[in-house]
């Protein structure tokens, strides 16, 4: 339990930190994108680490089905130690993760207050997912949209070569 609560310090003292860069450079309103940018990157870089751990005793996948299903079971067991709470398909590629009380942004609040700073706190999460997802051989865009905290959806898109 206390590991979770670290984790997420360290997750907001990250975006903090990131973003703290940028505003001490006098850049902040041209490079906001960047910031994200930075943060999905660091999250890619763990997230393909971690699948790299959390598979290495598993056996191989039959389809795109399967590795999303062990992304919203095993995969987020592990990292937010819950399990997603709906996922969704339309069987083309794209997929929507939804977690209703998402870890990272149960911290802020349960309405619409922090509404317009929730996308900063979930650009390392889909960095997450993404590196996940590459290093199992999915090529994908992952977003966030969050309508109320702190319920969140992660759409990810398989791009198909």
């Amino acid at each position: 339990m206390a590991d979770d609560v670290l984790f997420e310090f360290l997750h907001m003292e990250m975006v903090s930190h990131i973003y703290k860069d940028q505003a001490s450079r006098g850049e902040m309103d041209k490079d906001r994108a960047t910031c994200v940018s930075t943060l999905e990157g660091m999250g890619f870089r763990v997230g393909q680490g971690l699948i790299e751990r959390f598979t290495k005793d598993s056996p191989s996948f039959k389809d795109d089905l399967d590795v999303m299903k062990f992304i919203c079971k095993d995969f987020w067991i592990n990292v937010f130690r819950k399990q997603i709470d709906n996922l969704r398909t339309n069987h083309q590629g794209t997929y929507v993760l939804q977690d209703n009380k998402f870890a990272l942004l149960t911290q802020f609040s349960n309405g619409k207050q922090y509404l317009e700073e929730a996308p900063k706190y979930l650009a390392y999460s889909c960095g997450l997912v993404r590196g996940a997802l590459s290093n199992l051989g999915m090529d994908c865009v992952v977003t966030a949209e969050v309508t109320l905290m702190p319920s969140c959806k992660f759409q990810v898109v398989i791009q198909k070569i």
